[in-house]
Formats: C-alpha cells, sequence, structure tokens
C-alpha cells in the first residue's frame, strides 16, 4: 500500500468513524441517563434517512443543483432527518420506557423492551416504506473538492465530517454547559439525589432520548447521501456504533466520539487490506483488545463525569 493509499483509506475512515460517533452519542446518552442499552436506536437512525428522502422528493431537487440552492437541499435534509429521529426517539421513550420506569421494571425488562421495540420500528418501517431501497434525490455534484496529501475529499466527504464535527462540539457544550446538561449529569450521577434537589427526571430523559435522536436522525440522512435508503440499513451500523459507544466508554460522550473515529480507521483499513468480507473483523477485534486490558473502554467514565 504506497502513501497516497494510505491517506486515501484514512479519509474514508475519518468519514465513516464520523457517521459511527454521531450514532453512538445517542446510545451513550441514554445509558448515562437510565443505565439502558437502548438497541431500538438504530431504527431511529433508519427513520432519519426515510425522513430526509421523503423531505428531498416533495420538493423534487433538481438534478445537480449548485451553490446555495444545493446547500437547501442539504439543510433540508438534515433537518428533516432530525426531526424524524427526535419524534421517533420521544415517542419510543414515552410510549415504552416511561412506563416500565414508573413501575421500577428490571433491568432485564428494559433490555427486552429494547429489543423488541428495535424489530416492532424495524418492521414497521417495511410496511410503511415498502421493502426495496429507495434513492436519496440527487442534491449535488458529488466532485472532489480538495486534496489532503493526495487523497482526494469529495463534496459528500466533506459535509458528512463538517456535520458530524458540529454536531459533537453542541453536544458537548450541551452535556457541559448549559441546564439541560446539569440535568442530564446528575441523574447519571445518583438519580434519587437529583430528584431530592427537584431535578424533574422524566424531563431530562425525555429530551436526552430527544438530543440522541436529533443526532441519530441527522446520520441516517447523512449515511443515506452515499448508499440507499432502506428498512435494513439501521442494523449494521447501529451495531457498529453501539461497539464504538463502548469502545470509547459507555456513558461517555466524548468517549464516543473517540470511539467512532477509532473503528472508523480500523474498519477502512481492513477492508482495503483484507477485503469487504473482513469489514467488521478488524474493527471487532480491536474492541475485544481494548476491553480486555481496559474493561470501562477507552475514557471509561459515565456521562456526568465527562466535564
Amino acid at each position: 500500500m504506497s502513501l497516497s493509499d494510505i491517506w486515501d483509506v484514512l479519509v474514508l475512515g475519518v468519514v465513516l468513524g464520523s457517521l459511527y460517533a454521531v450514532i453512538a452519542i445517542g446510545y451513550t446518552l441514554v445509558y448515562g441517563v437510565l443505565q439502558l442499552l437502548n438497541f431500538a436506536h438504530s431504527e431511529v437512525f433508519m427513520s432519519g434517512g426515510f425522513g430526509g428522502v421523503i423531505a428531498l422528493t416533495l420538493v423534487e431537487p433538481a438534478a445537480g443543483p449548485t451553490g446555495l440552492q444545493s446547500a437547501g437541499y442539504v439543510l433540508l435534509g438534515m433537518g428533516a432527518g432530525a426531526v424524524l429521529g427526535g419524534a421517533v426517539a420521544f415517542g419510543l421513550e414515552k410510549a415504552a420506557y416511561q412506563p416500565l420506569r414508573r413501575r421500577n421494571a428490571p433491568r432485564l425488562v428494559f433490555l427486552l423492551t429494547a429489543i423488541g421495540a428495535s424489530f416492532f420500528l424495524y418492521n414497521l418501517a417495511g410496511k410503511l416504506f415498502g421493502r426495496y431501497p429507495m434513492k436519496m434525490p440527487t442534491m449535488y455534484e458529488n466532485k472532489k473538492l480538495f486534496e489532503v496529501f493526495g487523497a482526494g475529499v469529495s463534496v459528500t466527504q466533506l459535509i458528512i465530517v463538517l456535520a458530524g464535527v458540529l454536531m459533537l462540539l453542541t453536544v458537548d457544550l450541551v452535556v457541559n454547559r448549559t441546564k439541560l446538561g446539569s440535568g442530564i449529569r446528575a441523574v447519571a450521577q445518583d438519580p434519587e439525589a437529583a430528584a431530592l434537589m427537584g431535578v424533574d427526571i422524566d424531563k431530562v430523559v425525555s429530551r436526552t432520548f430527544v438530543l440522541g435522536g436529533l443526532m441519530g436522525g441527522v446520520a441516517g440522512f447523512l449515511f443515506g447521501t452515499n448508499l440507499q435508503v432502506d428498512y435494513t440499513m439501521g442494523f449494521l451500523p447501529g451495531i457498529t456504533a453501539f461497539a464504538a459507544a463502548v469502545l470509547g466508554g459507555i456513558g461517555n460522550v466524548r468517549g464516543a466520539m473517540l470511539g467512532g473515529l477509532t473503528l472508523g480507521v480500523v474498519e477502512s483499513f481492513t477492508v482495503e487490506i483484507w477485503g469487504d468480507a473482513w469489514r467488521y473483523v478488524g474493527a471487532f477485534a480491536v474492541l475485544v483488545l481494548v476491553l480486555m486490558f481496559r474493561p470501562t473502554g477507552l475514557l471509561g467514565e459515565r456521562v456526568g463525569r465527562t466535564a
């Protein structure tokens, strides 16, 4: 592998890792406040892809629009993905998890409910949108914009990385610098004490789900700009993003970012060296090796202790 090839693979890895990191934050936020592995988050991600397709199909963007028109279509798709993702996450929390929380259900029941909700949303999407893939309408000419040490960076790649960085920084600021973030960290550290101090736990949990859903929805739209959108699209990216959250330290926002980027880069180099059949082998081998020596993950703190 030449030096230019290495840079090409690294660029692809950063782009893929940015998507994984954005999805992983949804897992890690919910785990931080509820100690719940929300396996239905992969379907929240999937809903964002459908949201983008529906919104752009309704406005019927012309093939290869340029300039501000292209930017407007991208923002519309991201907004639609975020809205649908946030709405699905909010509905999921209200319908599936809040009743269990109020009845002090065992953790195993939460886990089984998450798996059941994932299958429900998966099949509901197949029923509503059909079993055949949907193509994202053309928003811009996906040409090479510039090079990084000889590696070309396309329009789509730049949008994914910039959007990912912006969302990751925004969530980090929300968690560490806002009233909602204080509530999230308080509930993550000690929900009973937080309730005694006047924190509305139901509101904090609902808003945390919505925040994770907004990010997952945007990631679903961005993922769909490269690939077709269908009801199965959330499974493999969702599982890999969950692994990224665990690798970085489940419950830690910055850990999710680091874990996502790490797995994205490892996955890209694995495909380049051994082929697409080994795509997930290298990434999950790294996960196992890291957890053998550091069971809490790379950063290994709960969301309430990331400040």
